[in-house]
């Protein structure tokens, strides 16, 4: 490597292109962590249970049933137990790769705007004083790193999703969701990053009838132990085809080209209405497994639907 070209690379071979983007990101978010999402964060996902914290004098009003009988014998008069919530967590932050990740038509791609939200989520995390770890993965798991505290941490995450350079193309998201599962010892909460664009037999049972790893069946199984939650990443570009004449497309997870005659109407309406029934498709499956979903597309700011989920999750908790 010649000096010209150390000179463009960061600490471990990064390049410092990708270390300003890194900084950039955090210098973005952490306002918003700071006056907006951390508060949230906190306030919709709880600890585990509860746990001692010390005792002290009792006070009219408090629950008899906390009383420390032992301390209050030997000091003569009542002292009650105090607990507080125990609340670290483990966060997941699952983040799809695949090729039709690397797209974007409004001024960046699907995957940056993944990194984006990854730090958001990951930054608000640690501020509770909670675990963050990342596993990236397109038709494979491509890298993993442990759940750990720590801004230098986080960084390290927003690092790895920006930089990391996948050898799939394609999505396995079955896959991902089982290694995340098996990673997972406890309760944790399990952020899926994604366009959920995923193969067709990745939603349908074996012909021979025997239980496959499909998308609803493992997504079911995992929801029913953990936290998880969709963030579901679009462009509208993906949504409705251009009057644009015949045009050669090709297919960024399986590399087949095709050519499409967008000057036909009726393709054009087709094409959006295939889109549209399989966004409903997943929305409902998010519904019927319990699933939240946060909404983002790369021609609109992310704020919002982050605060929206937030709330939801905040008035489902008060019911």
């Amino acid at each position: 490597m010649t000096n010209a070209a150390a000179a463009r690379r960061g600490p471990a071979g990064v390049p410092r292109e990708i270390l300003r983007q890194v900084k950039l990101i955090e210098l973005r978010t952490r306002g918003w962590v700071d006056s907006l999402f951390g508060g949230e964060y906190h306030s919709v996902f709880k600890g585990q249970g509860m746990e001692f914290a010390e005792v002290r004098e009792y006070q009219p009003g408090d629950d008899v049933r906390t009383i420390d009988w032992n301390v209050t014998a030997r000091m003569g008069h009542p002292y009650v137990k105090r607990f507080v919530e125990e609340r670290e967590l483990t966060v997941l932050l699952a983040v799809d790769l695949s090729g039709s990740e690397q797209f974007g038509t409004r001024g960046r791609f699907k995957a940056e705007l993944a990194a984006e939200i990854a730090a958001v989520l990951a930054l608000s995390a640690v501020r509770n004083n909670d675990r963050v770890g990342l596993l990236i993965f397109t038709d494979r798991i491509e890298h993993f790193v442990p759940p750990k505290k720590g801004r230098s941490h986080v960084l390290r995450l927003i690092r790895d999703v920006l930089a990391f350079r996948p050898q799939g193309r394609g999505t396995d998201l079955a896959g991902a969701l089982d290694y995340a599962a098996r990673l997972l010892r406890h309760r944790s909460i399990l952020f899926v990053l994604s366009d959920f664009q995923f193969p067709a037999d990745a939603t349908a049972p074996l012909d021979n009838g025997e239980a496959a790893e499909t998308v609803p069946r493992i997504l079911r199984l995992v929801s029913r132990r953990h936290d998880v939650v969709g963030v579901t990443i679009t462009d509208a570009a993906e949504e409705v085809l251009p009057n644009a004449g015949v045009l050669v497309l090709t297919d960024p997870e399986t590399g087949q080209e095709l050519a499409v005659d967008t000057g036909r109407a009726e393709l054009r309406a087709l094409y959006t209405s295939l889109v549209a029934r399989e966004r409903d498709e997943l929305r409902r499956l998010f519904r019927r497994l319990g699933v939240d979903e946060i909404d983002v597309r790369t021609d609109a700011s992310y704020i919002g639907p982050i605060l929206g989920f937030f709330r939801r999750r905040e008035r489902k908790l008060r019911r």
